[in-house]
């Protein structure tokens, strides 16, 4: 594969990830929309790989808590703040799990990777997101997160196995739904996408082991790399930007977006 392609596909990924806009949604319109081969999973590993890191990295912080805290929690104790948010990032986890094993079991999850979906999901749950952003109140901070929450959270977040979604804007939508601040809401769903971005991996690397070559395993390496430049890029300011700013330009870019897919796909 081209380095210019490996350069788009991370750039994309890394970008979209964190961003409620969704990555899923854009990597399965580059090869249609730009004629360019199927990145194919090898590389979908390694960009998801990219990301990870670039989110752990972010919040570091909130990351080794939760970490010692996980330890806690598999000793079947909840007595500390870490273990505590381990608990709450486990419970916020299950249904994506749950509800994506069920999507591939049943093959369904190929049936939505259509242009139409992802154009009426990229419309609706922007639309949806602009209208939790505007009416959810600012009283709550992410120190404020309870068990109910976190599945609460959790359970929209399995609606973004649908591609067009987004898993961070479902899970932000949420939040601000619940009562979350802008920038806590955000932390959520990144410190959500940790177990999340992980269990998926997993699962696509059971799927590709022994099929990737010296190739693929360069090509993989480098998206990586990118993906984790993009997305470190991306987290950054948007976090910086919503100390000022609504998500309200993501909202437009949706709305653009997935009325110019509707357009293609029914045209």
């Amino acid at each position: 594969m081209s380095l210019f392609h490996l350069l788009l596909l991370a750039l994309v990924q890394g970008i979209t990830e964190f961003l409620p806009v969704s990555s899923s949604g854009h990597l399965i319109l580059m090869p249609g929309l730009t004629g360019m081969q199927d990145q194919g999973q090898v590389l979908d590993v390694a960009v998801h790989l990219g990301t990870l890191l670039a989110v752990i990295l972010y919040f570091w912080a909130d990351v080794k808590i939760a970490a010692a805290g996980t330890l806690r929690l598999l000793q079947g104790r909840v007595d500390t703040q870490g273990a505590f948010l381990a608990l709450c990032l486990a419970i916020a986890t299950v249904p994506v799990i749950l509800v994506g094993l069920a999507l591939k079991l049943s093959g369904l999850d190929d049936a939505l990777r259509s242009v139409a979906v992802i154009g009426w999901a990229m419309l609706i749950f922007g639309l949806v997101l602009y209208w939790a952003d505007r009416t959810g109140a600012e009283a709550k901070t992410a120190r404020d997160w309870t068990l109910r929450d976190a599945l609460v959270m959790g359970l929209w977040q399995a609606v973004a196995l649908i591609p067009g979604t987004s898993r961070s804007g479902i899970t932000i939508t949420a939040a601000r739904q619940l009562g979350y601040a802008r920038t806590d809401a955000a932390k959520l769903a990144m410190l959500m996408s940790i177990p999340t971005i992980l269990a998926s991996g997993a699962l696509l690397g059971i799927e590709v082991v022994g099929t990737a070559d010296l190739q693929a395993a360069r090509d993989g390496a480098i998206a990586a790399a990118f993906a984790f430049l993009a997305a470190l890029l991306a987290l950054s300011l948007m976090m910086r930007l919503l100390r000022s700013v609504s998500y309200t330009p993501y909202v437009i870019y949706r709305v653009i977006l997935g009325v110019v897919l509707l357009v293609y796909a029914y045209s």
